[in-house]
């Protein structure tokens, strides 16, 4: 049978993206189906504007730390959009970047809105493809609760395109997602409050980082309101908007921006009338070279359900392409992922939590902790501490888990990670010369175990 396209790719994220152009370069004829943007969730609203975002949010803190090395100057304004608008253009530059990669490889681009017909062929528009194979890179989505006046709230897609900079922001949520804009909202300078249903937010970390980090995003000025959730918003004529609580309160702001997290993007698809299994949250299944119920259809990234982050579906891309074009019929792994939150102290980790580490090494694990006034806040007079922490397998002397709240964390925990998927034990650690001065050198410098487990 002759296909149109040896593989074609729905989807032009990361994950999409990385496997077309691996595809095309062994020689395949691929075409990739993007309706919205090249780039998908990280490059448009996702991974790089919120991290531009956090850069400008934190300049105002740098100049209030500035003072008490004699510097002497202050903030005359904060001009939206400057910032809004600087963002969109590199953005665009980066939508660019992605179009010339994928026509450079090879790859051909079809714009619009896919819909699985059959095992081989989709239907693009008005247009029908044919392809021997089909990868569904769609990705996910920000969800919103049901509620009367949600139609009054942003998500984070919106918030890096805002009219005007909200003075009073609700944000709605305890995850990565709601902490990180929090802090951005925050450090630009709105009244923050926080909102979780949950009794302490970043469930799924380490129950120390979720305890230290909550102090710390606390003193910075945010107020985390947990064990509380919104069941009506109201519109003022004026624009204001009034939460009001499950217990009574009402909350009077300018925005509410929910980040209760992201369900998969397969709306139009089809999956059910073509016989693609879905679980019951939405994403899809796959067997561990992302193959899913229907044998020419493959599904990688945010959409099945594994971690929801950028470089694993890099990584996906890749492992899918080396499976089926270079015979590798090894899974992906997906231990030791390190991972990083841009609140304010960042948040670094990789491996096992102390919580997981407790139930997989049962009275064999060692915990080292320490918790320090950063040497820059000595003199900036600032309050912002630092909290780092390593598991220990006691009989072996690995080290199953690191995790810091701190300054610059995803830069330090980069190369811990290396040191840790290499097998690195506490000794290794421990008889590395540290970097002097720096908060990094506490990680080969902790020699005593706060406890036992």
């Amino acid at each position: 049978m002759s296909f149109d396209f040896d593989l074609l790719v729905i989807g032009a994220g990361s994950g999409g993206v990385r496997s077309s152009r691996m595809a095309a370069a062994r020689g395949a004829r691929v075409a990739v189906v993007e309706n919205r943007y090249l780039g998908g969730t990280c490059v448009n609203v996702g991974c790089v504007p919120k991290k531009l975002f956090v850069y400008a949010s934190e300049y105002v803190e740098k100049i209030e730390e500035a003072r008490g090395y004699g510097v002497q100057t202050q903030l005359e304004r904060f001009d939206w959009p400057t910032l809004r608008d600087n963002k969109t253009r590199e953005i665009e530059r980066l939508n660019g970047i992605y179009g010339n990669m994928l026509r450079n490889a090879g790859v051909t681009i079809l714009n619009g809105s896919a819909s699985l017909l059959d095992a081989h062929t989709v239907k693009v528009g008005d247009e029908l493809v044919s392809a021997e194979r089909i990868l569904i890179a769609t990705g996910g989505w920000p969800f919103r609760p049901d509620i009367p006046g949600v139609e009054f709230s942003i998500t984070s897609n919106e918030a890096f395109y805002l009219d005007e900079f909200p003075q009073r922001v609700v944000v709605v949520g305890g995850g990565y997602i709601a902490v990180e804009f929090a802090g951005i909202f925050n450090g630009l300078g709105a009244d923050v409050k926080l909102v979780y249903r949950g009794e302490q937010i970043l469930r799924g970390f380490d129950e120390g980082v979720r305890k230290f980090a909550a102090e710390q995003i606390a003193a910075k000025g945010i107020d985390i309101m947990v064990q509380q959730d919104i069941v009506v918003i109201e519109r003022a004529g004026n624009g204001e908007l009034t939460c009001v609580m499950a217990d009574g309160q009402r909350l009077v702001t300018d925005c509410v921006m929910y980040a209760t997290g992201r369900r998969p993007m397969t709306d139009g698809l089809n999956l059910a009338e073509v016989g693609v299994n879905t679980r019951r949250d939405g994403t899809i299944e796959t067997n561990e070279h992302f193959q899913t119920s229907v044998s020419s259809i493959y599904a990688l990234g945010d959409v099945i359900g594994t971690p929801a982050l950028t470089p694993v579906a890099l990584a996906q891309g890749m492992k899918l392409v080396a499976h089926l074009f270079d015979g590798d019929t090894t899974p992906m792994d997906y231990s030791n992922i390190p991972t990083a939150v841009f609140c304010q102290p960042n948040i670094a980790t990789v491996g096992l939590t102390e919580e997981a580490a407790a139930e997989t090494f049962v009275n064999d694990l060692s915990v080292f902790e320490t918790s320090f006034r950063p040497m820059k806040h000595t003199i900036s007079g600032l309050p912002e501490r630092t909290y780092m922490k390593l598991l220990v397998q006691t009989s072996t002397d690995r080290i199953v888990g690191a995790h810091m709240v701190g300054a610059d964390s995803g830069e330090i925990m980069q190369g811990i990670a290396v040191a840790i998927r290499a097998g690195a034990t506490k000794a290794v650690f421990d008889s590395t010369i540290g970097i002097h001065p720096t908060a990094a050198e506490e990680f080969v410098t902790m020699r005593t175990a706060t406890r036992q487990r």
